[in-house]
């Protein structure tokens, strides 16, 4: 009688404590469902302009008034053989691509650099100096076009790819970014290898480098990106259609 009572006893108290697990995990269910739904959904508003600019560039022009639809009725790549045949296109696209790939070498030598004098060599003025380089980035591009272009066309840099790469050899916000990621890396790392005979250089190297790959990785996707989608100034400094 006794194990009976305490059988139906710890049944209905499992009962009890699994119907709270039970609604967690479907609340947890449901909350996935709607996370994944809503990302999904905003996948394809995001995707579809840039569909739908596929579709209009296959569609032939005389369609193009018609009433849109997702698959033209007489696909054409009729553009696309303009474009290259009229326009040295597949040159632009090159050109592009190594301004883009130098200004992100460049900057990650120069941002790593800077950051580490900024972070681990104080000098007099440090903090004044950092301030100062910081509030460039709150000039806009614009202002300095015109003194930018009259400094390369004294120097004979116009119209040339280093009078285009060299404004952008030096970026504040990667040299703050590389800065607050070097400042989290312990300076005890520093001081032991210091004690082992290494300098500066090999601490930069072995030590710093390693520990804000994170850092790098973003700092080269926003300079990649800064460079590849950069019209104005190029515009302004490359005349020559080559180029």
């Amino acid at each position: 009688m006794a194990e009976a009572l305490l059988t139906r006893t710890s049944t209905a108290l499992g009962s009890t404590l699994r119907a709270p697990r039970s609604r967690e995990a479907k609340l947890r269910l449901a909350g996935f469902i709607v996370l994944h739904v809503v990302i999904i959904v905003g996948a394809i508003v995001m995707f579809f302009p840039f569909l739908w600019t596929i579709i209009t560039s296959i569609t032939p022009g005389a369609s193009l008034t018609n009433t849109p639809a997702l698959i033209p009725a007489n696909p054409s790549l009729g553009a696309y053989e303009r474009l290259f045949a009229e326009r040295p296109f597949g040159q632009v696209i090159l050109n592009s691509l190594l301004l883009a790939v130098i200004t992100t070498a460049v900057q990650l030598v120069t941002s790593s650099t800077a950051a580490y004098a900024f972070s681990r060599l104080p000098f007099r003025g440090q903090t004044a100096v950092f301030g100062v380089y910081l509030a460039t980035m709150m000039i806009p591009l614009q202002v300095l076009i015109v003194p930018l272009f009259v400094e390369l066309k004294t120097v004979g840099l116009l119209d040339t790819y280093l009078g285009a790469l060299l404004p952008t050899f030096a970026s504040a916000f990667g040299i703050f970014l590389l800065r607050q990621a070097i400042n989290q890396v312990p300076r005890e790392l520093d001081e032991a290898a210091t004690i082992d005979g290494a300098g500066h250089f090999r601490i930069f190297t072995s030590i710093i480098l390693p520990n804000i790959r994170p850092a790098l990785a973003t700092l080269v996707v926003f300079a990649f990106m800064g460079s590849w989608n950069s019209f104005l100034w190029p515009l302004v400094v490359l005349r020559s259609p080559e180029l």
